[in-house]
């Protein structure tokens, strides 16, 4: 019962910094900063047109970097740690609207494009050696992601047909869906450099 007690206490500020830089209760100091954290970052995200998994990505990306910026010593305390985190939050959460603002746009011009460009026969076979190339990549990404960018890019669907195949609300919820999978791909063949730029240029990510 003390165990229980001593995790569901409320830490000073001072005690979680120094529990971060010394290392000695990592774990403590960051179940004190998910309880005093994470409800606001899920009321957050969800008030921005966000979902529960994106509250958690947020929240779990945020946590990883103010831990740096402790260890590293960047953090002095000019604020408390909640709106020191609330602040990361807001900012962090408006720079991955603004890459799902982008990947949109590169998607409707994709959409656009491809009903209307003629390839000359170079072009052709580099994007069909491509193309069979990333239908082997994406087996790994699991069933929604190769449903996704199969029938975007193989099948010419658009977002709202490709609605139709998958238990989403709407073509937003979809297109955040590709985005995330393009990035997990992306993490996947980031050691290959030539790969990864070749890629990125067919399916037109950043």
């Amino acid at each position: 019962m003390r165990s229980n007690q001593s995790t569901e206490r409320n830490l000073p500020d001072s005690l979680i910094l120094q529990m971060i830089r010394t290392q000695a209760a990592p774990d403590e100091a960051i179940r004190q900063l998910y309880r005093m954290q994470f409800g606001l970052t899920k009321s957050y995200i969800k008030q921005q047109s966000g979902s529960d998994e994106d509250a958690e990505d947020i929240f779990q990306e945020v946590i990883l970097n103010f831990i740096e910026l402790v260890k590293k010593d960047k953090f002095r305390g000019d604020s408390s740690i909640s709106t020191f985190l609330y602040a990361m939050t807001r900012n962090t959460w408006l720079n991955e609207l603004k890459k799902r603002g982008r990947a949109k746009a590169r998607d409707e011009k994709f959409e656009k494009a491809r009903d209307t460009e003629e390839m000359d026969v170079s072009h052709y076979i580099v994007n069909r050696e491509l193309k069979s190339l990333l239908l082997n990549l994406v087996d790994g990404l699991g069933d929604t992601c190769k449903k996704i960018l199969v029938a975007f890019y193989f099948e010419n669907m658009a977002m709202r047909d490709i609605l139709n195949l998958l238990d989403y609300e709407n073509e937003q919820v979809v297109r955040n869906k590709k985005y995330k999978c393009l990035k997990q791909l992306e993490q996947n063949i980031s050691g290959n450099t030539q790969l990864a730029a070749n890629l990125k240029s067919l399916l037109s990510y950043e």
